[in-house]
């Protein structure tokens, strides 16, 4: 994170009047003053445009006006009618690819820009010649889904692959310990499971992977933005994560993390455009003459290595805001703030019909419970009262953010209690 010299604490009219209309204006030096008075910013309600009670952040993030008006402009720009404002530029994507390397203490020399989560583990595995191998694989059983069929049809070509089952709602490093053997080759989890909201000790898990020769792949798209992350400090080889939940993005476009010695390790398998260093033509009139039709060289970067062609830069410019906007309040005062939600509602909401499935003590942004016949029953009273959670066949997630406050916890509560 930046360190920033320490102004007079600013009034919660006076700082979303400058975060609204003038973006660039987060570069400014206001974090100590947030988190002296996290008070005066949280619940950031006028930084968004909300109806009713939205408790539903880990499905997808609403966007904030900022980021909203920066899109605004990225269209104009589009329409080319001359009403973006002067040195304006849409397609800058130098400062959002920056902060997002701040969020998780990377070198942005160490992110490439991707269309998913998905795509970037695709890539990692791909890259790593997984498809088709016999190689080790250990993931569990809170990995996301979308993952977990895809290592489970790469078992049917061979892969030898084990899924640590969970116990007391938690996925038991011992267990893990015990499923990493030498020999393994790649060890996949979700750092923040969307499933249940169980969070992994990233470090230990790579302690325990590399001491075995194994690599360390995590999926970070329920964590970027809602809990702190340190490649550095963790040692993860290879993360990703798309935009549209905590970071505050949009859909199409996210970020690919992987460790500056581990980028040799990975073979392209995807090749475009992008990752071009030189072309040169040789069939144009005034093209230099040369034997072959063209020339191409590669570059040895992750632009090299993993871009391909074109990116969703609407989203590009929704995160020049919103990463911003996390850099300078920190991820940990929106984690510090979240806490007694989290806490209120694995206290507050009844065991017996309603299971808990996320560990007490959480610090992640997701409380899950097991609840039978739970969009039946359930999804009808929410409807009613204008809470919007994810709600499942026989469960629940609940996800707030920064915009919420305890008043909404209780209202939930008490529409829970009455099922």
């Amino acid at each position: 994170m930046n360190s920033h010299h320490t102004h007079g604490n600013l009034s919660r009219k006076k700082f979303v009047s400058i975060l609204a209309g003038v973006p660039i204006a987060l570069n400014m030096p206001f974090r100590d003053d947030y988190q002296r008075n996290m008070n005066g910013i949280f619940p950031a309600k006028s930084e968004f445009d909300i109806k009713g009670t939205y408790l539903n952040a880990a499905y997808t993030h609403p966007m904030s006006k900022g980021s909203f008006n920066e899109i605004r402009n990225f269209l104009n720009q589009r329409m080319v009618n001359g009403q973006i404002p002067k040195g304006y530029d849409g397609f800058d994507r130098t400062e959002a690819l920056n902060n997002f390397a701040k969020i998780i203490n990377a070198s942005p020399e160490e992110i490439a820009w991707i269309p998913s989560t998905m795509v970037g583990e695709n890539l990692v595995v791909r890259g790593l010649s997984l498809p088709g191998s016999k190689e080790k694989v250990v993931t569990d059983a809170f990995h996301f889904h979308g993952s977990l069929h895809m290592y489970g049809q790469l078992a049917k070509q061979g892969l030898d692959l084990v899924v640590v089952r969970p116990r007391n709602n938690k996925i038991d490093l011992n267990d893990l310990d015990q499923a990493i053997k030498p020999g393994t080759r790649l060890v996949a989890i979700s750092l923040v499971s969307a499933t249940t909201g169980f969070q992994h000790d990233l470090k230990r898990v790579c302690e325990i992977a590399h001491s075995r020769g194994a690599l360390v792949y995590a999926d970070i798209i329920q964590a970027a933005g809602a809990v702190p992350i340190d490649v550095k400090e963790s040692n993860v080889d290879f993360c990703a994560s798309s935009t549209y939940k905590w970071l505050m993005g949009d859909f199409g476009i996210g970020f690919l993390y992987v460790r500056r010695d581990l980028l040799p390790l990975l073979k392209r398998t995807l090749i475009g455009y992008r990752q071009m260093s030189a072309f040169t033509s040789h069939i144009l009139p005034f093209d230099p003459p040369g034997d072959k039709v063209f020339d191409s060289e590669s570059l040895d970067n992750m632009s090299g290595h993993f871009e391909v062609g074109t990116f969703a830069n609407e989203g590009i410019v929704a995160l020049r805001y919103s990463l911003n906007y996390l850099n300078t309040v920190g991820v940990e005062a929106v984690q510090k703030y979240r806490q007694p939600m989290i806490n209120r509602l694995q206290e507050g909401i009844p065991t017996g019909k309603f299971i808990p499935l996320t560990p007490p003590g959480s610090g992640s942004p997701i409380v899950c419970f097991a609840f039978k016949d739970a969009n039946a029953i359930l999804k009808p009273k929410l409807d009613a009262a204008d809470i919007n959670i994810s709600v499942y066949e026989h469960m629940i997630r609940i996800s707030p953010s920064f915009y919420n406050d305890m008043g909404e916890i209780e209202k939930l509560i008490e529409v829970l209690k009455s099922a």
